[in-house]
């Protein structure tokens, strides 16, 4: 799986850091919300079923899962 992300939409509400800490962070911006970080852009697949509570919770549904 590859992780996608839309920056421009992000509002760094960190739901994504809470469901899965490994694969994401927030991080302070100059020009804004804070914004998500991607620590791993294609996690193992143990890490699937947080990634995707991280996309399905995700108050602005800025993150995409997409199979390689």
């Amino acid at each position: 799986m590859k992780i996608k992300v839309d920056i421009d939409l992000c509002q760094g509400h960190s739901v994504c850091l809470g469901e899965a800490p490994e694969v994401f962070d927030v991080v302070d911006v100059d020009d804004g919300y804070p914004r998500v970080k991607v620590l791993q852009a294609n996690p193992p697949e143990e890490l699937r079923a947080k990634v995707e509570r991280a996309a399905k919770y995700c108050p602005n549904s800025v993150i995409t899962i997409l199979e390689d």
